[in-house]
Protein backbone atom coordinates (compact mmCIF):
# COMPACT_ATOMS: atom_id res chain seq x y z
CA UNK A 1 0.00 0.00 0.00
CA UNK A 2 1.44 3.45 -0.88
CA UNK A 3 2.65 5.52 2.07
CA UNK A 4 -0.06 8.14 1.59
CA UNK A 5 -2.86 5.54 1.30
CA UNK A 6 -2.58 3.80 4.62
CA UNK A 7 -5.89 3.01 6.31
CA UNK A 8 -6.85 5.46 9.04
CA UNK A 9 -8.69 4.27 12.14
CA UNK A 10 -10.27 7.49 13.28
CA UNK A 11 -9.09 10.76 14.86
CA UNK A 12 -9.47 9.61 18.45
CA UNK A 13 -7.12 6.67 17.99
CA UNK A 14 -4.70 8.75 15.95
CA UNK A 15 -4.56 11.36 18.67
CA UNK A 16 -3.93 8.68 21.27
CA UNK A 17 -1.11 7.33 19.10
CA UNK A 18 0.52 10.71 18.91
CA UNK A 19 0.27 11.07 22.67
CA UNK A 20 2.83 8.29 23.17
CA UNK A 21 5.49 10.62 21.78
CA UNK A 22 6.91 13.80 23.18
CA UNK A 23 7.90 16.75 21.02
CA UNK A 24 11.29 15.17 20.30
CA UNK A 25 9.79 12.00 18.89
CA UNK A 26 10.71 9.84 21.89
CA UNK A 27 8.36 7.55 23.79
CA UNK A 28 6.80 9.53 26.63
CA UNK A 29 6.81 7.43 29.84
CA UNK A 30 3.81 9.29 31.21
CA UNK A 31 1.78 8.45 28.12
CA UNK A 32 2.76 4.79 28.33
CA UNK A 33 1.84 4.70 32.01
CA UNK A 34 -1.53 6.29 31.24
CA UNK A 35 -2.13 3.74 28.49
CA UNK A 36 -1.53 0.84 30.84
CA UNK A 37 -3.57 2.46 33.58
CA UNK A 38 -6.52 2.91 31.26
CA UNK A 39 -6.12 -0.67 29.95
CA UNK A 40 -7.53 0.36 26.57
CA UNK A 41 -6.65 -1.08 23.19
CA UNK A 42 -6.11 1.42 20.40
CA UNK A 43 -4.56 1.42 16.99
CA UNK A 44 -3.69 4.39 14.90
CA UNK A 45 -1.11 6.32 13.04
CA UNK A 46 1.00 9.31 13.83
CA UNK A 47 2.76 11.77 11.67
CA UNK A 48 6.55 12.03 11.44
CA UNK A 49 8.30 11.68 14.80
CA UNK A 50 11.34 13.92 15.11
CA UNK A 51 13.16 13.89 11.77
CA UNK A 52 13.69 10.26 10.85
CA UNK A 53 10.65 8.08 11.52
CA UNK A 54 6.91 7.79 12.00
CA UNK A 55 5.36 6.07 14.96
CA UNK A 56 2.11 4.35 15.94
CA UNK A 57 1.01 2.40 18.98
CA UNK A 58 -1.35 -0.48 19.56
CA UNK A 59 -2.96 -1.98 22.62
CA UNK A 60 -3.66 -5.61 21.74
CA UNK A 61 -5.84 -8.15 23.48
CA UNK A 62 -2.81 -9.26 25.47
CA UNK A 63 -2.82 -5.87 27.19
CA UNK A 64 0.64 -4.89 25.93
CA UNK A 65 1.49 -1.49 24.48
CA UNK A 66 3.37 -1.65 21.21
CA UNK A 67 5.20 1.13 19.40
CA UNK A 68 6.15 0.90 15.73
CA UNK A 69 9.00 2.90 14.23
CA UNK A 70 9.32 3.23 10.45
CA UNK A 71 12.73 4.50 9.41
CA UNK A 72 12.51 7.24 6.79
CA UNK A 73 16.18 8.17 7.02
CA UNK A 74 19.39 6.27 6.41
CA UNK A 75 20.82 5.83 9.92
CA UNK A 76 23.08 2.74 9.71
CA UNK A 77 22.95 2.07 13.44
CA UNK A 78 22.48 -0.93 15.75
CA UNK A 79 18.98 -1.82 16.89
CA UNK A 80 19.75 -1.55 20.62
CA UNK A 81 21.46 1.81 20.20
CA UNK A 82 18.56 3.17 18.15
CA UNK A 83 15.98 2.08 20.72
CA UNK A 84 18.01 3.53 23.59
CA UNK A 85 17.61 6.94 21.96
CA UNK A 86 13.88 6.45 21.33
CA UNK A 87 12.81 4.89 24.68
CA UNK A 88 14.83 6.91 27.21
CA UNK A 89 13.33 5.35 30.36
CA UNK A 90 14.84 1.96 29.47
CA UNK A 91 18.57 1.31 29.69
CA UNK A 92 20.50 -0.30 26.86
CA UNK A 93 20.86 -3.48 28.92
CA UNK A 94 17.11 -3.59 29.53
CA UNK A 95 16.42 -3.15 25.82
CA UNK A 96 18.91 -5.88 24.93
CA UNK A 97 17.08 -8.17 27.35
CA UNK A 98 13.76 -7.20 25.77
CA UNK A 99 15.16 -8.05 22.33
CA UNK A 100 16.43 -11.42 23.58
CA UNK A 101 12.98 -12.21 25.00
CA UNK A 102 11.31 -11.56 21.65
CA UNK A 103 9.75 -8.23 22.53
CA UNK A 104 11.14 -6.52 19.41
CA UNK A 105 10.72 -7.34 15.73
CA UNK A 106 12.32 -5.83 12.63
CA UNK A 107 10.31 -6.20 9.43
CA UNK A 108 8.31 -8.93 11.16
CA UNK A 109 11.36 -11.02 12.03
CA UNK A 110 13.15 -11.71 15.29
CA UNK A 111 16.34 -9.59 15.42
CA UNK A 112 19.46 -9.46 17.55
CA UNK A 113 20.57 -6.45 19.54
CA UNK A 114 23.37 -5.95 17.01
CA UNK A 115 21.05 -5.99 13.97
CA UNK A 116 21.81 -3.01 11.73
CA UNK A 117 18.86 -0.83 10.77
CA UNK A 118 18.39 0.58 7.28
CA UNK A 119 16.13 2.96 5.40
CA UNK A 120 12.59 1.61 5.20
CA UNK A 121 12.87 -0.85 8.12
CA UNK A 122 9.89 -1.25 10.43
CA UNK A 123 10.68 -1.85 14.10
CA UNK A 124 7.94 -2.90 16.50
CA UNK A 125 8.57 -2.82 20.25
CA UNK A 126 6.54 -4.07 23.17
CA UNK A 127 6.92 -1.18 25.60
CA UNK A 128 6.68 -2.27 29.24
CA UNK A 129 5.23 0.07 31.85
CA UNK A 130 7.81 2.68 32.89
CA UNK A 131 9.11 2.68 36.44
CA UNK A 132 6.89 4.58 38.89
CA UNK A 133 7.64 8.28 39.15
CA UNK A 134 6.74 8.33 42.83
CA UNK A 135 9.60 7.31 45.09
CA UNK A 136 8.64 4.23 47.10
CA UNK A 137 9.59 4.04 50.82
CA UNK A 138 12.23 1.50 51.82
CA UNK A 139 13.67 0.90 55.32
CA UNK A 140 17.29 1.67 54.48
CA UNK A 141 19.45 2.84 57.43
CA UNK A 142 20.41 6.51 57.48
CA UNK A 143 23.00 8.41 59.49
CA UNK A 144 21.33 11.76 60.09
CA UNK A 145 23.60 14.65 61.03
CA UNK A 146 20.88 17.31 61.23
CA UNK A 147 17.17 17.65 60.49
CA UNK A 148 14.73 20.54 60.79
CA UNK A 149 11.48 21.59 59.12
CA UNK A 150 13.02 22.53 55.76
CA UNK A 151 16.10 20.35 55.21
CA UNK A 152 17.92 17.19 56.27
CA UNK A 153 21.67 16.54 56.33
CA UNK A 154 22.92 12.96 56.17
CA UNK A 155 26.22 11.08 56.05
CA UNK A 156 25.70 8.91 52.96
CA UNK A 157 27.16 5.43 53.13
CA UNK A 158 29.18 4.09 50.17
CA UNK A 159 27.49 1.91 47.53
CA UNK A 160 24.25 3.88 47.73
CA UNK A 161 22.78 5.70 44.74
CA UNK A 162 21.31 9.09 45.56
CA UNK A 163 18.20 8.78 43.38
CA UNK A 164 16.55 6.25 41.05
CA UNK A 165 18.25 5.94 37.69
CA UNK A 166 17.65 3.98 34.54
CA UNK A 167 18.35 0.47 35.80
CA UNK A 168 17.96 1.20 39.52
CA UNK A 169 14.46 2.05 40.72
CA UNK A 170 14.89 1.09 44.36
CA UNK A 171 17.51 0.91 47.07
CA UNK A 172 18.46 4.60 46.81
CA UNK A 173 18.93 7.40 49.29
CA UNK A 174 15.60 8.91 48.25
CA UNK A 175 13.80 5.62 48.94
CA UNK A 176 15.33 5.71 52.41
CA UNK A 177 14.33 9.34 52.98
CA UNK A 178 10.72 8.77 51.89
CA UNK A 179 10.53 5.94 54.44
CA UNK A 180 12.14 8.11 57.11
CA UNK A 181 9.67 10.95 56.52
CA UNK A 182 6.71 8.56 56.59
CA UNK A 183 7.65 6.51 59.64
CA UNK A 184 10.31 8.48 61.52
CA UNK A 185 9.88 10.65 64.56
CA UNK A 186 10.20 13.86 62.53
CA UNK A 187 7.79 13.90 59.59
CA UNK A 188 8.43 15.70 56.34
CA UNK A 189 8.59 15.33 52.56
CA UNK A 190 10.91 15.86 49.64
CA UNK A 191 10.65 19.08 47.67
CA UNK A 192 8.82 18.81 44.35
CA UNK A 193 11.77 20.30 42.46
CA UNK A 194 13.21 17.62 40.19
CA UNK A 195 10.23 15.27 40.61
CA UNK A 196 9.80 14.91 36.84
CA UNK A 197 13.29 13.38 36.72
CA UNK A 198 12.76 11.19 39.81
CA UNK A 199 15.09 13.48 41.79
CA UNK A 200 12.82 15.35 44.22
CA UNK A 201 14.71 17.19 46.91
CA UNK A 202 18.13 16.49 45.40
CA UNK A 203 20.12 19.73 45.56
CA UNK A 204 23.49 18.08 44.87
CA UNK A 205 24.76 14.55 44.45
CA UNK A 206 27.59 12.25 45.45
CA UNK A 207 28.74 9.34 43.30
CA UNK A 208 27.36 5.96 44.25
CA UNK A 209 30.61 4.78 45.85
CA UNK A 210 31.54 8.14 47.39
CA UNK A 211 30.57 8.50 51.04
CA UNK A 212 29.94 11.63 53.03
CA UNK A 213 27.80 14.61 53.94
CA UNK A 214 24.82 15.67 51.80
CA UNK A 215 21.90 18.07 52.21
CA UNK A 216 18.40 17.37 50.87
CA UNK A 217 15.57 19.93 50.67
CA UNK A 218 12.11 19.34 52.14
CA UNK A 219 10.28 22.13 50.31
CA UNK A 220 10.61 24.02 47.05
CA UNK A 221 11.71 27.35 48.53
CA UNK A 222 14.55 25.69 50.42
CA UNK A 223 15.54 23.74 47.32
CA UNK A 224 15.82 26.87 45.19
CA UNK A 225 17.68 28.78 47.92
CA UNK A 226 20.24 25.99 48.43
CA UNK A 227 20.52 25.43 44.69
CA UNK A 228 21.37 29.09 44.22
CA UNK A 229 24.23 28.78 46.73
CA UNK A 230 25.65 25.78 44.87
CA UNK A 231 25.27 27.59 41.53
CA UNK A 232 26.97 30.71 42.87
CA UNK A 233 29.77 28.59 44.41
CA UNK A 234 29.28 29.91 47.93
CA UNK A 235 28.94 26.43 49.44
CA UNK A 236 31.95 25.07 51.31
CA UNK A 237 32.89 21.53 50.20
CA UNK A 238 35.84 19.57 51.58
CA UNK A 239 36.77 15.97 50.78
CA UNK A 240 39.40 13.47 51.87
CA UNK A 241 40.98 11.14 49.33
CA UNK A 242 43.82 8.64 49.29
CA UNK A 243 45.72 8.85 46.02
CA UNK A 244 48.37 6.67 44.47
CA UNK A 245 51.78 8.35 44.45
CA UNK A 246 53.48 11.00 46.58
CA UNK A 247 52.56 14.59 45.80
CA UNK A 248 55.56 16.91 45.96
CA UNK A 249 53.77 20.20 46.68
CA UNK A 250 51.99 20.56 50.00
CA UNK A 251 49.18 22.45 48.28
CA UNK A 252 48.22 23.48 44.77
CA UNK A 253 45.22 24.30 42.58
CA UNK A 254 44.05 22.19 39.66
CA UNK A 255 42.36 24.30 37.01
CA UNK A 256 41.46 22.07 34.06
CA UNK A 257 38.11 22.12 32.21
CA UNK A 258 36.12 18.90 32.28
CA UNK A 259 33.64 17.26 29.93
CA UNK A 260 32.38 13.86 28.77
CA UNK A 261 35.04 11.38 27.70
CA UNK A 262 35.02 10.34 24.05
CA UNK A 263 35.51 6.72 25.18
CA UNK A 264 32.51 4.43 24.73
CA UNK A 265 33.92 1.37 26.46
CA UNK A 266 31.13 -0.70 27.97
CA UNK A 267 30.58 0.17 31.61
CA UNK A 268 32.42 3.50 31.33
CA UNK A 269 29.97 5.66 29.41
CA UNK A 270 29.74 8.10 32.34
CA UNK A 271 33.49 8.67 32.25
CA UNK A 272 34.68 12.27 32.20
CA UNK A 273 37.93 13.77 30.91
CA UNK A 274 39.94 16.97 30.77
CA UNK A 275 38.65 18.78 27.68
CA UNK A 276 40.13 21.92 26.15
CA UNK A 277 37.46 22.17 23.45
CA UNK A 278 33.90 23.52 23.46
CA UNK A 279 32.74 20.51 25.52
CA UNK A 280 34.99 21.45 28.46
CA UNK A 281 33.49 23.33 31.41
CA UNK A 282 35.53 25.26 33.97
CA UNK A 283 36.55 23.15 36.97
CA UNK A 284 38.73 24.20 39.90
CA UNK A 285 40.02 21.98 42.71
CA UNK A 286 42.44 22.92 45.50
CA UNK A 287 44.34 20.12 47.19
CA UNK A 288 46.25 20.16 50.47
CA UNK A 289 48.46 17.29 51.61
CA UNK A 290 47.51 15.98 55.04
CA UNK A 291 49.66 12.83 55.29
CA UNK A 292 52.30 11.19 53.13
CA UNK A 293 53.13 7.49 53.04
CA UNK A 294 55.51 5.51 50.87
CA UNK A 295 53.78 5.51 47.52
CA UNK A 296 50.53 7.14 48.69
CA UNK A 297 49.16 10.48 49.87
CA UNK A 298 46.17 11.49 51.97
CA UNK A 299 44.85 14.76 50.57
CA UNK A 300 42.20 17.26 51.58
CA UNK A 301 40.38 18.65 48.56
CA UNK A 302 38.39 21.84 48.32
CA UNK A 303 35.91 22.03 45.45
CA UNK A 304 35.31 25.43 43.93
CA UNK A 305 33.08 23.93 41.23
CA UNK A 306 30.96 20.80 41.18
CA UNK A 307 31.56 18.89 37.96
CA UNK A 308 30.86 15.18 37.55
CA UNK A 309 33.80 13.09 38.87
CA UNK A 310 35.77 16.33 39.30
CA UNK A 311 38.18 15.16 42.01
CA UNK A 312 38.68 11.75 40.41
CA UNK A 313 39.48 13.18 36.97
CA UNK A 314 41.67 16.04 38.20
CA UNK A 315 43.84 13.82 40.39
CA UNK A 316 44.14 11.15 37.70
CA UNK A 317 45.11 13.80 35.14
CA UNK A 318 47.99 14.85 37.41
CA UNK A 319 49.10 11.22 37.60
CA UNK A 320 47.72 10.55 41.10
CA UNK A 321 44.53 8.49 40.68
CA UNK A 322 42.44 7.63 43.72
CA UNK A 323 43.06 4.26 45.31
CA UNK A 324 40.41 1.80 44.12
CA UNK A 325 39.17 4.05 41.29
CA UNK A 326 39.37 1.54 38.45
CA UNK A 327 37.53 3.87 36.05
CA UNK A 328 40.43 6.34 36.14
CA UNK A 329 43.37 4.00 36.55
CA UNK A 330 43.56 3.76 40.33
CA UNK A 331 45.22 0.78 41.99
CA UNK A 332 43.59 -1.66 44.38
CA UNK A 333 45.25 -2.09 47.76
CA UNK A 334 44.94 -5.56 49.28
CA UNK A 335 45.35 -6.45 52.91
CA UNK A 336 48.97 -7.52 53.48
CA UNK A 337 49.43 -8.39 49.83
CA UNK A 338 50.71 -5.19 48.26
CA UNK A 339 49.16 -3.47 45.28
CA UNK A 340 47.69 -4.78 42.07
CA UNK A 341 46.07 -2.90 39.22
CA UNK A 342 42.30 -3.11 39.01
CA UNK A 343 40.71 -4.75 36.01
CA UNK A 344 39.44 -1.76 34.04
CA UNK A 345 37.03 -3.93 32.09
CA UNK A 346 35.02 -4.65 35.24
CA UNK A 347 34.26 -2.25 38.10
CA UNK A 348 35.78 -3.44 41.35
CA UNK A 349 32.33 -3.40 42.94
CA UNK A 350 31.17 -6.04 40.45
CA UNK A 351 34.04 -8.45 41.06
CA UNK A 352 33.33 -11.47 43.23
CA UNK A 353 36.08 -12.11 45.78
CA UNK A 354 35.60 -14.83 48.42
CA UNK A 355 35.82 -13.51 51.96
CA UNK A 356 38.66 -15.85 52.81
CA UNK A 357 40.66 -14.91 49.71
CA UNK A 358 43.97 -13.09 50.28
CA UNK A 359 42.92 -10.87 47.37
CA UNK A 360 40.18 -9.14 49.39
CA UNK A 361 40.70 -5.39 48.92
CA UNK A 362 40.94 -3.07 51.90
CA UNK A 363 38.54 -0.67 50.19
CA UNK A 364 36.29 -1.89 47.36
CA UNK A 365 35.59 1.55 45.86
CA UNK A 366 37.31 4.84 45.14
CA UNK A 367 38.88 6.17 48.35
CA UNK A 368 36.86 9.39 48.49
CA UNK A 369 34.84 10.82 51.37
CA UNK A 370 32.92 14.11 51.54
CA UNK A 371 33.90 15.37 54.98
CA UNK A 372 32.59 18.92 55.26
CA UNK A 373 29.63 20.81 53.83
CA UNK A 374 28.94 24.41 54.75
CA UNK A 375 26.07 26.65 53.63
CA UNK A 376 23.79 29.45 54.81
CA UNK A 377 20.53 28.10 56.20
CA UNK A 378 17.71 29.39 53.95
CA UNK A 379 15.42 30.24 56.89
CA UNK A 380 17.64 31.23 59.82
CA UNK A 381 20.31 32.76 57.52
CA UNK A 382 22.93 31.31 59.85
CA UNK A 383 26.12 29.76 58.49
CA UNK A 384 25.98 26.01 59.10
CA UNK A 385 28.89 23.61 58.74
CA UNK A 386 28.54 19.84 58.99
CA UNK A 387 31.26 17.21 59.24
CA UNK A 388 30.85 13.51 58.53
CA UNK A 389 33.10 10.82 60.03
CA UNK A 390 34.69 8.49 57.50
CA UNK A 391 33.17 5.02 57.05
CA UNK A 392 35.05 1.92 58.28
CA UNK A 393 36.60 0.98 54.91
CA UNK A 394 38.19 4.42 54.51
CA UNK A 395 39.41 4.38 58.12
CA UNK A 396 40.88 0.89 57.64
CA UNK A 397 42.74 2.05 54.53
CA UNK A 398 44.38 4.99 56.32
CA UNK A 399 45.27 2.85 59.33
CA UNK A 400 46.80 0.24 57.01
CA UNK A 401 48.96 2.85 55.26
CA UNK A 402 50.09 4.38 58.54
CA UNK A 403 51.07 0.97 59.83
CA UNK A 404 52.78 -0.43 56.72
CA UNK A 405 53.92 2.60 54.73
CA UNK A 406 55.06 5.07 57.34
CA UNK A 407 53.47 8.41 58.10
CA UNK A 408 54.42 12.07 57.74
CA UNK A 409 51.61 14.38 58.81
CA UNK A 410 51.51 17.96 57.49
CA UNK A 411 49.13 19.74 59.88
CA UNK A 412 50.55 23.15 59.05
CA UNK A 413 49.31 23.47 55.46
CA UNK A 414 47.44 26.81 55.32
CA UNK A 415 43.72 26.49 54.70
CA UNK A 416 43.35 22.93 55.99
CA UNK A 417 39.98 22.51 57.65
CA UNK A 418 39.30 18.82 58.30
CA UNK A 419 39.96 17.47 61.80
CA UNK A 420 41.70 14.19 60.93
CA UNK A 421 41.60 12.78 64.44
CA UNK A 422 37.82 13.16 64.47
CA UNK A 423 37.12 11.99 60.89
CA UNK A 424 39.64 9.12 61.14
CA UNK A 425 39.96 8.15 64.81
CA UNK A 426 43.39 6.81 65.74
CA UNK A 427 43.79 3.16 66.66
CA UNK A 428 43.32 2.63 70.39
CA UNK A 429 45.60 0.22 72.21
Amino acid sequence: MPEDAREHTGPSRASRARSLLNSGGKVDPRAVEALYSASTGAAGEAGPAADEDATEHEGDDDGLARVTFRLTRRLDTRLDKYLTARIPFMSRNQLQRLIDLGGVSVNGRTPKASTRLHLGDTVQVVVPPPPPTEIQPEPIPLEILHEDDVLIVINKQPDLLVHPARAHHSGTLLNALVHHFAYGTKRGALSAVGREHARPGVVHRLDRFTSGVMVVAKDDETHWALGSQFENRTVEKRYLAVVQGELDADADSIDFPLGPSTSRVKGQREKQAVRFDEAGRAALTIYRVRERYRGYTLVELELKTGRTHQIRVHMAHLGFPLVGDDMYGGAVLYQDHGVEQADNAMPLSAQTVPEASPKTPIIARQALHACVLGFVHPVSRQLMRFSAPAPPDFVDLVHHLRRTRGQSRRPGVPGSLIDLDWVIPPVRD
